[in-house]
């Protein structure tokens, strides 16, 4: 892999280059850490800026890891409140979901975008085989997909995330709060609410990997199949501790965890 991403290294250095400004938007994920980290090398503080988009699908904790990535990379940050739960289309939760949020993104960002800037998503090759429609809202209003273009893999972006030395090289994924919410189920901010409490709860007991689905009353727990034992031997905390967030009931999904297998039910 040594050549191949050092290669696509290189295809991302030059087309960053060719920009005058970078806005990357960023969520705090692997992707879009990896992407804002070479911009900000490349371009360097006046040049690259990571724009945050805060809104009630962002968990706090995510937005205090945006905070702290980029202080310690020395990287310019923006918060920009965006939209979307004001958005009937994006409240309504239907497979289009996604795209009203990254149109809320691009509606935020564009205007404090400065002329001769490009705002640059986190996209990597793997993510283009997904029901993404945020991806075409955003490619809609102009945005640029510099890990597509370079040619990187997730594998690709974490292993150069490692050798660079970033903590996201191995971080979860971790999409908005949305996602943990069934298609045709309206997102609330109570709903939004009640998932992030249950989630940050569990990451206090140590599963830093997890989804808590949101169904009703029930709270279905995704976390990886090695943490099963873990999970039943500490059923009864985990239970006190979900139900204190305002559910009913707490099952355990025995496929384990799985990104974004909610589209599932689009198919």
């Amino acid at each position: 892999m040594a050549d191949e991403l050092d290669a696509a290294l290189g295809r991302l250095r030059t087309s960053l280059a060719e920009h005058d400004v970078v806005y990357v938007a960023f969520s705090g994920g692997a992707d879009s850490a990896f992407l804002a980290a070479v911009a900000h090398e490349v371009l360097g503080p006046e040049r690259a800026v990571a724009v945050t988009a805060v809104s009630p699908s962002l968990a706090a904790l995510e937005r205090d890891d945006c905070q702290a990535f980029t202080s310690e990379l020395g990287m310019r940050w923006i918060e920009v409140e965006t939209d979307e739960m004001e958005q009937v289309a994006y409240r309504r939760n239907d497979g289009d979901r996604c795209y009203w949020c990254k149109d809320a993104l691009m509606r935020a960002v564009l205007p404090i975008a400065e002329d001769g800037a490009v705002v640059a998503l986190g996209v990597n090759l793997d993510d283009l085989g997904d029901h993404r429609p945020g991806q075409r809202a955003a490619a809609e209003a102009g945005a640029a997909f510099p890990l597509v273009d370079a040619g990187f893999t997730k594998a690709m972006v974490r292993e150069a995330s490692r050798r660079m030395g970033l903590p996201t090289w191995d971080k979860p994924a971790a999409a908005c709060l949305a996602s943990r919410i069934p298609y045709g189920t309206s997102v609330s901010v109570a709903v939004l609410g009640r998932v992030e409490r249950a989630e940050r709860a569990l990451r206090a007991m140590g599963f830093d990997a997890l989804r808590v689905r949101h169904y009703d009353d029930t709270a279905r727990l995704e976390v990886p199949v090695e943490r099963f034992d873990e999970v039943v031997a500490r059923a009864e905390e985990v239970v006190a501790a979900v139900e204190a967030c305002g559910y009913r009931y707490v099952t355990l999904d025995l496929a384990g965890l799985r990104s974004g297998n909610l589209n599932q039910a689009l198919g």
